[in-house]
């Protein structure tokens, strides 16, 4: 599963307009020589520079059909019914998460997740309208709930609407009257393909929560009834990326990633790794593949303004740093993409005793600051098609952080996503690593934190803090 997000319930948790992309070509090349069979998706690698005609070219030839062609980052999406389809194009440069799924079910036996139940629509007239906001324990922790407070400038203290986060996630329900004022339509588009697409049911959310729950710690109104985001005052777009059996395949995400830049979003929440396997650190030897292509989306959109933030993950795992694109994926250790990558903001989770909560991953130098996930028993409340649900994970952690640095977005027009990061670790407020970290009390450390208090593994440069970032003191410094 690549949702980063644990329930409290037992139960588990194309009319295209795009600058900078190319999209073309038939479902499927019909060549002398061509298998056929079932048909994938792949993601394709070319050299930097790659002209779109060169692209497809080699795509047709291999036997496949282009979907979409991003020339700022020489990364294609294609199709293809041929088995042999990544060996006649070359296996350093082509990876099916599908094609991977299917060998697994193979080799394992194992059947194939079913699709979830579609979620029933949202009537706006039967979510609950009492206010919530004080069983918001994880709002209090972040100062978010102090933020109006500071200025009477609605624009500072609860986000502009100049700002848009797009939710790299499952869909975000229009209808939810804590998001239907915040939601922009216009930037909203469905990534599952690998192509973006803005028709409304390519990016509403069908079988899953996640994504509507994310988007409600981000931005839900400000309005005396249910729960208040971080930054009430700025709008999301939903960026469908994970599909209804939880999947999050690396075309998804570039699409995503690559769909933000285009639209000037100055943030991007991903609570969610890219992975076909079950771990997201286990890999193979295509591995580079992924980690290149995601490299390449996250640094473009980076240059183009745009800042990532994405959850840790929910293995409990020490996390190692990833290289920058052009450089070969770490040897060894757990590399979860694609948060850690060195342009995103990896965040952890901690529960409400303020202690690194036992699911999430940390590592020191991936994790830039930490933000309430919860534990059973105490679970972030946030939106949910029809009304409220309380969410455990480091994917309920990460929109937190991305509330605050669209506070600080809003405040700070011209800041860029180095500005901003630099003020939100800044402003951060140190944590020390624990001095016994036995969570199951067996006398065995559960994980062990390294770095010291400003710095270290588990929280990076401590929790985030709302009521810094609409403070005077929370100005970007341009020179950093």
């Amino acid at each position: 599963m690549s949702l980063l997000a644990r329930p409290l319930r037992a139960a588990v948790c194309t009319v295209l307009v795009l600058s900078g992309c190319v999209t073309a070509g038939p479902a499927a090349a019909d060549e002398p020589g061509c298998g056929h069979g079932r048909s994938l998706r792949y993601v394709v690698t070319f050299d930097r520079g790659t002209a779109e005609s060169t692209a497809r070219a080699r795509v047709t030839g291999a036997c496949g059909a282009t979907t979409v062609y991003y020339p700022q980052i020489a990364v294609a999406v294609a199709t293809s019914g041929d088995p042999d389809f990544g060996g006649r194009i070359g296996l350093d440069r082509a990876f099916s998460a599908q094609a991977e799924r299917l060998a697994a079910q193979r080799a394992t036996e194992v059947k194939p997740q079913p699709a979830r139940a579609t979620l029933p629509a949202t009537d706006p007239a039967r979510v609950p309208t009492a206010d919530l906001s004080g069983r918001q324990w994880d709002m209090r922790m972040i100062n978010a709930g102090h933020a109006p407070e500071v200025s009477s400038r609605a624009d500072v203290s609860h986000g502009s609407r100049d700002v848009v986060v797009g939710v790299l996630d499952s869909g975000i329900d229009p209808a939810h009257p804590d998001l239907s004022g915040a939601l922009d339509r216009d930037d909203s588009a469905g990534c599952l393909t690998g192509a973006p697409d803005r028709s409304p049911s390519a990016w509403a959310p069908t079988t899953s929560v996640h994504g509507t729950h994310v988007a409600g710690i981000i931005a839900a109104a400000d309005d005396g009834h249910g729960v208040t985001g971080v930054a009430p005052g700025v709008r999301v777009a939903s960026v469908k990326v994970i599909d209804d059996r939880g999947y999050a395949d690396p075309e998804a995400a570039v699409c995503g990633l690559m769909w933000a830049a285009s639209r000037h979003m100055r943030l991007t929440n991903s609570s969610f790794f890219v992975n076909p396997w079950t771990l997201s650190c286990i890999r193979g030897d295509d591995r580079g593949v992924v980690h290149e292509a995601l490299a390449r989306a996250v640094e473009y959109s980076t240059s183009a303004g745009t800042l990532n933030v994405a959850a840790a993950t929910n293995e409990a795992v020490d996390l190692t740093p990833s290289a920058r694109s052009g450089s070969p994926a770490a040897g060894s250790g757990c590399e979860a993409l694609p948060a850690a990558l060195r342009d995103v903001v990896a965040v952890s989770a901690v529960g409400s005793d303020r202690v690194k909560a036992g699911y999430s991953s940390y590592g020191l130098g991936v994790i830039d600051v930490t933000a309430p996930g919860g534990e059973t028993g105490e679970c972030v409340l946030s939106t949910v098609p029809g009304g409220y649900e309380p969410l455990c994970g480091t994917s309920m952690a990460a929109p937190h952080v991305t509330g605050v640095l669209a506070l600080l977005a809003s405040a700070h027009r011209d800041a860029g996503p180095r500005q901003l990061r630099r003020t939100l670790d800044g402003q951060a407020m140190p944590m020390p690593c624990p001095a016994d970290y036995d969570l199951t009390g067996d006398g065995t450390q559960d994980a062990y934190c390294a770095g010291y208090e400003g710095f270290n593994g588990f929280y990076g440069h401590g929790m985030v803090d709302a009521l810094a970032a609409v403070a005077p003191r929370g100005r970007p410094d341009p020179a950093r």
